[in-house]
């Protein structure tokens, strides 16, 4: 099936301490291109989000954002280091006693005072287990609804292309149509030629016979024809597979320009000059939206 490069998805998971929300968008590339921004406490996980990325989505510049809304902290997020503050309230007692035994007034720390010193307050270790599986599991939701996007899109290129290659075929089967007409005007016009001259009639003939063997070689498009023909069945059997066939068909759009370009070189009149520019026109209108294809 044919998938697109372009293509946008959301995903949201609501969790008890807070929400995880996964915005992914896709542009054409040449190759993979993903980056990823995502909140401190699932740093760890970038590896394994990229892996998920990469099995399904093959070419383009992925960019996926991860956003953590956590609830207010609560109490049981801080924790007390309780040795710690035992020993400081004990050298806190301390100090205020010597410095009244010696006649000083000092009074030991307030309370408040102690939790600001440095290591007895602190954030409880949280585990982000469950926090990073929410995650993977946010991710295989934007990626299943990206690709729909993407597959939605490719559709509708596909049957452009498809209708453009039967108007190249159509194309094709107008100027082979013609070449009979052609050549019997390319001879009646050697013969006009031929006639004004003062040669025996052998002579004629075979002067005749020589020119327009030569004409027609020159005029020969049966292989850019076939061509021509062979790669619209390569362009179908591409869209109808199963792979990404974006760099497939870049290829052959490549190959449908040469042959287009041999057929105008050979063009022995206007008509089929004409028929070759409309070639060229449906094939860059095809190149340009095989370049949004994966």
């Amino acid at each position: 099936m044919i998938r697109s490069m372009t293509g946008y998805a959301r995903s949201e998971r609501r969790l008890e301490t807070g929400t995880l929300i996964w915005e992914i968008r896709s542009v054409n590339h040449r190759y993979l291109e993903t980056s990823l921004r995502l909140p401190e406490e699932l740093r760890g996980l970038e590896g394994q989000f990229r892996n998920v990325i990469a099995l399904g989505v093959k070419r383009g510049k992925v960019d996926a954002n991860l956003q953590w809304r956590g609830l207010s902290r609560a109490k049981e997020a801080l924790e007390v280091d309780e040795a710690f503050l035992e020993e400081l309230i004990v050298v806190s007692h301390d100090v205020a006693r010597r410095a009244t035994a010696r006649g000083g007034s000092l009074e030991a720390s307030t309370a408040l005072d102690l939790l600001r010193w440095p290591g007895v307050l602190r954030e409880r270790e949280r585990d982000v287990t469950p926090l990073g599986s929410a995650a993977q599991d946010g991710l295989a939701e934007a990626l299943a609804a990206l690709t729909r996007s993407r597959e939605s899109e490719g559709e509708r290129i596909a049957a452009m292309l498809t209708t453009r290659c039967t108007q190249v075929e159509a194309l094709v089967a107008t100027v082979r149509t013609r070449l009979p007409d052609i050549q019997a005007r390319l001879r009646q016009r050697l013969l006009d030629k031929l006639s004004g001259l003062t040669l025996p009639p052998e002579v004629q003939q075979d002067r005749l016979e020589q020119e327009l063997a030569l004409l027609v070689t020159k005029m020969d498009v049966d292989e850019e024809i076939d061509r021509l023909l062979s790669h619209v069945v390569e362009v179908n059997k591409a869209l109808n597979g199963d792979e990404p066939a974006g760099r497939r068909l870049d290829f052959l759009m490549q190959e449908f320009n040469r042959e287009a370009n041999t057929l105008s070189s050979k063009s022995q009149d206007a008509d089929t000059t004409r028929i070759a520019v409309d070639l060229k026109v449906l094939i860059e209108q095809m190149r340009e939206q095989i370049q949004n294809i994966e």
